[in-house]
């Protein structure tokens, strides 16, 4: 148990509540399988009964993610709430076996939990829900069911299309990442139960989710159109359906920004969105900056759809947003510049549309382009956009674009006399050809220093053979002329006097996009080209010097670093076979956790290479370990995915092993052939 003068948190006074920690519960579900989960209670709930929130996500809330979980729950539990985190089926401690991301199992199980909270003696039978990812993800998916207990909701980077910016195909090409994603996930779903939580079953259950766990990469590359596979558990399916309040959090350098103006747009429900510099992160445990009070937020969000105190909430901005101003490229989560904006509407009166016609090296605003440009980007463009999920790891955002810059077609704006916000969705307008019957189109747009320092504000990337739609495969006619829209993620950012903006145009972004099977050279027709930024008015005000408290959270749960982590990032180049191999190393050391007994630890590895001027050279090597110590109780897990292709297939070879001390006691492997039908 924790007593109120225990320090529990930075930055603010003693809590509020002692709170004690039940570190399992099981939770059965309709089917039989039971879900174990941690909760942070407030001691005096038998007398009065508090709200519940409810954060399900399927990444072990007893070492992978017990620190973050700790942080946060702790926290709100001092401040009058019950929070419950439980593993999800075939995760952790929880019985069952997970076989896809977001399956309408998965989702009836986050009902069910909600159902139970709600009958507990020491819930008022108000529950909320919050989570970063999948968590966010679970809680609007569990809006859509409409249980009558689940009154608000905080999904924080979030995605609402599992197609478009999910794990899978990413912003309109298959990703090396993307697949990554994939062969990550079927090493997260092995990893073995604690016997000090589940008992002598633990075996048995492990044995369970080694023999039975798919290969996630599998099934995703054998949808590669939006159809049905991707349509289920898509949130932005049933927007309609979304009844409670929705406080939308993200950030620009998160993976799916673009999830807050979505909700805007499509919410009826009372919601408002926040959008920070924040990678895929809590906004107030990690970066870029700044970092923010989002546990008080979180707070006043249930305090008052949770309990009913009328603080009024709603009478923020719909839209808070960081502009993002002009700064040097930074890979690190450190701090950006900027400032804070509120919109009371979105869309907002003080955005427009401003068009840039282009003709050969420049952007022409309000102006028609003419002429006609040629794009045959090197295969290996594009090692320098960043990852396209970054949790403030090792150098994972953006690089110094000018290097890539020079390999595509740029147009550049004049330097400018005043500031420029833009704010919203930017998108590119092409009238293009391919000579080939393939290709991929990817627009980034920079800010470009004095200096000549380039920026990447945002990207945005189109297989020609989706241009009709997700959901449609187009034939590419060789010479044919089509006309084409790029739509880039959602930004905020202000562009500084004496600064340019570029749009950068290419035919490869590896590895963020998967390279077509042929080197397609793409024929632009700059009369029907034209660049469509939303600009904010100069000068109209909503600025907010601090909208925020500081960033707080609960002090760390106890535990002792055995093994510091480590982490690199290289990009090396063999000058004999012209091959690229992009290598990034992630160590996270092992910890100790005091309170589990538990030595937990973990790595992962990325490899990409591709040579230049192949296209079909491109190989990912995705692999992750993870360790678990206690007295004897010693077991591993390993993970590892390597993907190549061919002008008609990809092929995906897959394999998990399992080791009690120094033997393994399961090993699996996959050898699969999948056609290449879009990507």
């Amino acid at each position: 148990m924790l007593k109120k003068n225990d320090s529990i948190e930075h930055g603010e006074p003693a809590p509020l509540n002692d709170i004690k920690i039940v570190e399992h519960v099981w939770i059965e579900m309709s089917d039989g399988v039971r879900l174990s989960a941690k909760m942070w209670l407030p001691v005096n709930t038998d007398e009065k009964p508090v709200p519940a929130i409810l954060e399900i996500i399927p990444y072990r809330k007893r070492d992978s993610y017990a620190m973050r979980d700790h942080r946060n729950h702790a926290w709100l539990a001092a401040r009058g709430y019950a929070c419950i985190r439980p593993d999800m089926r075939g995760h952790g401690d929880s019985e069952g076996i997970m076989l896809d991301e977001y399956s309408p199992r998965e989702q009836q199980d986050t009902v069910e939990v909600i159902e139970w909270l709600a009958d507990q003696k020491w819930c008022s039978g108000n529950v909320g829900m919050m989570g970063l990812s999948w968590g966010g993800i679970a809680s609007m998916q569990a809006a859509i069911q409409q249980p009558p207990a689940l009154k608000a909701i905080i999904p924080v980077g979030a995605s609402v299309d599992r197609y478009y910016d999910d794990g899978g195909y990413l912003v309109g090409g298959y990703a090396g990442q993307g697949l990554g994603w994939g062969g990550v996930m079927f090493g997260y779903c092995i990893r073995p139960p604690d016997p000090a939580v589940v008992g002598n079953d633990w075996r048995a259950m492990w044995m369970e989710r080694l023999e039975n766990t798919p290969m996630f990469a599998e099934k995703w590359l054998n949808h590669q159109l939006r159809d049905e596979t991707w349509k289920q558990g898509s949130v932005c399916e049933n927007f309609d359906k979304i009844k409670v309040p929705v406080l939308g959090v993200s950030g620009w350098n998160d993976c799916w920004p673009n999830t807050m103006i979505r909700l805007l747009e499509n919410i009826d429900a009372p919601c408002r969105a926040v959008s920070g510099a924040w990678a895929h992160v809590f906004p107030n445990l990690g970066g870029p900056g700044p970092m923010v009070g989002f546990l008080q937020l979180a707070k006043e969000w249930f305090d008052h759809w949770l309990k009913g105190i009328d603080n009024g909430v709603m009478d923020a901005p719909a839209f808070l947003a960081y502009l993002q101003d002009s700064h040097n490229p930074d890979p690190t989560p450190n701090e950006r510049p900027g400032r804070w904006v509120g919109e009371a509407d979105w869309p907002s009166k003080d955005v427009s549309i401003r068009n840039f016609g282009l003709c050969t090296g420049v952007l022409l605003d309000g102006d028609t382009g003419h002429g006609t440009a040629s794009v045959c980007s090197p295969v290996t463009l594009g090692l320098k956009t960043g990852e396209y999920m970054p949790i403030s790891g090792v150098a994972e955002l953006p690089q110094d674009q000018s290097g890539d810059d020079e390999r595509s077609v740029c147009y550049d704006g004049e330097p400018l006399t005043m500031p420029m916000d833009i704010l919203g969705t930017t998108k590119v307008h092409l009238r293009l050809s391919s000579d080939c019957t393939c290709g991929l189109i990817a627009a980034r747009i920079c800010d470009v220093a004095p200096d000549g320092a380039s920026t990447l504000i945002s990207y945005g990337v189109l297989n020609l053979k989706q241009r009709e739609g997700r959901e449609v495969l187009a034939e590419v006619t060789p010479g044919e002329s089509v006309d084409v829209v790029v739509r880039l993620n959602d930004t905020g950012w202000s562009l500084k006097p004496g600064h340019k903006l570029r749009l950068a145009l290419s035919s490869q972004l590896w590895p963020m996009a998967w390279p077509v099977e042929e080197r397609a050279t793409i024929s632009l027709d700059l009369a029907h080209c034209h660049l469509e930024l939303p600009v904010r008015r100069a000068l109209a005000g909503g600025e907010i010097e601090t909208p925020f408290g500081p960033p707080v959270a609960a002090e760390p749960l106890d535990h002792d670093v055995i093994k510091p982590g480590t982490g690199s990032r290289r990009i090396q180049q063999d000058i004999e076979t012209g091959q690229i191999v992009y290598d990034v190393q992630s160590d996270s050391g092992v910890v100790r956790f005091n309170m589990a007994d538990l030595d937990y630890g973990s790595k992962n590895s990325q490899r990409y290479t591709i040579a230049d001027g192949d296209p079909l050279s491109a190989r990912i090597k995705y692999k992750a370990d993870f360790s678990f110590v206690r007295d004897d109780w010693c077991v591993r897990t390993e993970s590892e995915l390597v993907v190549t292709c061919d002008a008609s297939n990809f092929f995906l070879k897959g394999r998990i092993a399992a080791y009690e001390g120094k033997t393994r006691v399961f090993e699996r492997d996959w050898d699969v052939e999948i056609p290449r039908t879009v990507f």
